[in-house]
């Protein structure tokens, strides 16, 4: 017999659709519930690392990711006039060797392809729902919805993102993510190399993605004294202030943006914050994922792929252990290493761009983190 005969999931992001689809491969019934009645998340691009990708491909989308998102195999390396100064190969996953070493997407195109997965694999999928309360039993967990109606669950996993309302319940000590001291810049530009393109000024770094056959992805990290509210109305200035030290393919984007030529850009900016608790992550029948414990930075380009490797783990736990219990726990011993590799890692790599530091660690940092990344879990 199965340990679980249905589940909650709260949270409609990335790492909660992919443990929806994962946990419905094993017959048990899913509930997702989502607060957003649109289910459609805000973003420009994001990048899809190799190890993502074989994740991807796990779970079963790898086709229309790969086909209507962007890939490459190879990272220009550009000085801030554009000119390309070393081509860096970027190896595929071990085990994915048929795929490109990394890709690109718009979030809510990932967002929908994992949507339509998601409800093909059969789970019941409830928009603008939030939960009220609960209560933990010895044999589940009884929960009160925010439009009145009830449900009785197995195992509830709280996949509801960086400030999850499930860790507040069942991790009410913990005192919430840390500023990391950056934040992140980006827009939607037209794709002008079929490599991911990185261009290094004297103080800032700025990178090309690409997230289709004719868009790219282009994303600037600044340093910032606090999470401090940027009105949205300010965002092309801003961003054209921090490109001012580009020419080539950067400087033409900045002066777009002051002309305002880019209204069709999805300027997005977020303050970078992040934590790592240590496990178990459970209490009983309730866990965590994805975010709520393992929030990280953006530059190992890992962040969706630890959530998504994270509901893999935690559906593969379910299937083979004797109890629930077992399960939970070595879903957190099995993944949690992983997890924190790529939150510590990020997190350096940040302080050494925000201090200035060392390039050489820097990348140091960064390939010896993709490389132990490439390995399966």
């Amino acid at each position: 017999m199965a340990l679980i005969q249905n589940a909650l999931i709260v949270g409609g992001g990335v790492g909660g659709m992919c443990a929806a689809i994962q946990l419905r491969k094993l017959g048990v019934a899913v509930t997702l519930i989502e607060q957003n009645p649109n289910w459609a998340p805000d973003g420009a691009g994001i990048t899809i690392s190799g190890p993502t990708l074989r994740a991807l491909r796990e779970v079963g989308v790898i086709e229309p990711v790969l086909a209507q998102g962007g890939h490459w195999n190879a990272v220009d390396i550009c000085d801030a006039q554009g000119a390309v100064t070393m081509t860096v190969p970027v190896a595929p996953a071990i085990g994915a060797e048929d795929l490109p070493g990394a890709g690109g997407i718009l979030r809510p195109v990932l967002a929908d392809i994992l949507g339509l997965a998601t409800q093909a694999a059969g789970a019941t999928v409830r928009l603008g729902l939030s939960f009220e309360r609960m209560s933990q039993h010895a044999d589940g967990v009884q929960v009160l919805f925010s439009d009145g109606s009830q449900g009785r669950f197995d195992l509830m996993i709280g996949a509801d993102g960086v400030n999850s309302a499930v860790r507040k319940l069942v991790m009410p000590g913990f005192a919430g993510p840390m500023f990391s001291g950056q934040g992140s810049w980006r827009a939607v530009v037209p794709r002008l190399r079929e490599n991911s393109s990185i261009y290094m000024g004297a103080t800032t770094k700025a990178g090309m993605n690409p997230i289709s056959a004719t868009e790219c992805y282009l994303f600037v990290l600044d340093r910032r004294a606090g999470m401090d509210f940027i009105p949205q109305d300010q965002w092309p200035e801003q961003l054209a202030m921090l490109l001012a030290e580009f020419g080539g393919p950067v400087g033409d984007i900045r002066d777009a943006l002051r002309r305002g030529e880019l209204r069709d850009a999805r300027l997005l900016y977020r303050p970078l914050a992040g934590h790592m608790i240590d496990g178990p992550w459970h209490h009983g029948r309730i866990v965590l994922l994805g975010d709520a414990v393992h929030a990280t930075t953006p530059h190992l380009a890992s962040g969706a792929g630890i959530a998504i490797e994270g509901a893999l783990v935690l559906a593969e736990e379910l299937a083979r252990r004797h109890s629930l219990e077992g399960a939970l726990l070595a879903y957190a011993g099995r993944h949690y290493d992983r997890a924190r590799l790529v939150v510590t890692a990020s997190g350096r790599m940040g302080q050494i761009e925000q201090l200035g530091g060392s390039r050489e660690e820097h990348t140091a940092i960064m390939r010896d983190a993709q490389q132990k990344l490439r390995a399966p879990l």
